[in-house]
């Protein structure tokens, strides 16, 4: 059987972003063992043409053993990275390095961030489908906390949202996960 791959970022099995991908293909009832998963590490890979991964997708593809890919990565802030950071600059950066490596044809990308802002990553995305008052409780306690964790506070936001719904951990009906719905369903 011909598969398909995600490339996300973080470790395969070990993120976020994986963790919320497979949730999301068993919400939608996608078949997730014709998936096959390639954890990037960090962001940065993703826009190096001789990054490993990349030499194994091509290999799977020449196999055909793989048909489509989608990547998956964060937005990130403009400020912080003036080149890959911010949505518009993800996008290009992606389309143009899928390009040079030849992969445009065959895949599709999902930039995470708040929709509304353009910015942020696969928390910023949770955050912005819980109902404003809570998310007003948790902006509130960062600013009170005075958290300071080299401009990147992921692993706060992620155990707070945890600790705030732990039985709902992800609203998957909410309009913001419509288009990260939408390319998992166009990767089938």
């Amino acid at each position: 059987m011909v598969k398909l791959a995600i490339c996300h970022e973080g470790h395969t099995g070990k993120s976020l972003d994986s963790e919320i991908i497979k949730l999301l293909l068993k919400d939608l009832d996608l078949d997730i063992n014709r998936v096959e998963f390639y954890g990037f590490g960090s962001k940065s890979n993703f826009f190096k043409k001789d990054y490993k991964v990349y030499k194994n997708l091509h290999l799977a593809i020449t196999e055909q053993e793989i048909e489509k890919i989608l990547f998956v990565l964060d937005a990130d802030n403009e400020e912080n990275d003036n080149f890959f950071g911010g949505y518009i600059n993800t996008g290009k950066s992606l389309k143009t390095i899928l390009f040079d490596l030849e992969l445009y044809s065959v895949s599709d990308f999902y930039i995470s961030c708040n929709p509304i802002k353009k910015i942020g990553n696969i928390e910023s995305l949770l955050l912005s489908t819980i109902p404003l008052e809570q998310k007003e409780c948790i902006d509130g306690f960062l600013q009170c906390s005075e958290f300071k964790a080299k401009g990147n506070d992921k692993a706060l936001l992620r155990q707070l949202y945890k600790l705030a719904y732990p039985n709902t951990p992800y609203n998957f009906k909410h309009k913001n996960f419509d288009e990260f719905k939408e390319k998992l369903q166009n990767l089938f």
